[in-house]
């Protein structure tokens, strides 16, 4: 349930839902859907997420629950 993982970690750092979908250029209606686990959220919103946050994508998705920070190949 990957969905909790992304309220977990926006709640963690005190962001607000509507701070998060301004930085993936989206209303807060939308990214709440994300949250909710009513919508998939895309890969590409996932890749900017962990860049954010500086995690891996790993930690995002709930496969891991090390938050190994973002790692960029040149």
């Amino acid at each position: 349930m990957y969905f909790k993982r992304l309220r977990d970690i926006r709640e963690d750092r005190d962001l607000s839902q509507e701070q998060i979908a301004n930085i993936l250029n989206m209303k807060q209606q939308q990214y709440a859907r994300y949250e909710k686990g009513i919508n998939e959220i895309p890969l590409s919103y996932i890749i900017e997420l962990a860049k954010f946050y500086n995690v891996s994508i790993d930690y995002l998705t709930n496969l891991t629950d090390e938050q190994k920070p973002y790692k960029r190949k040149i």
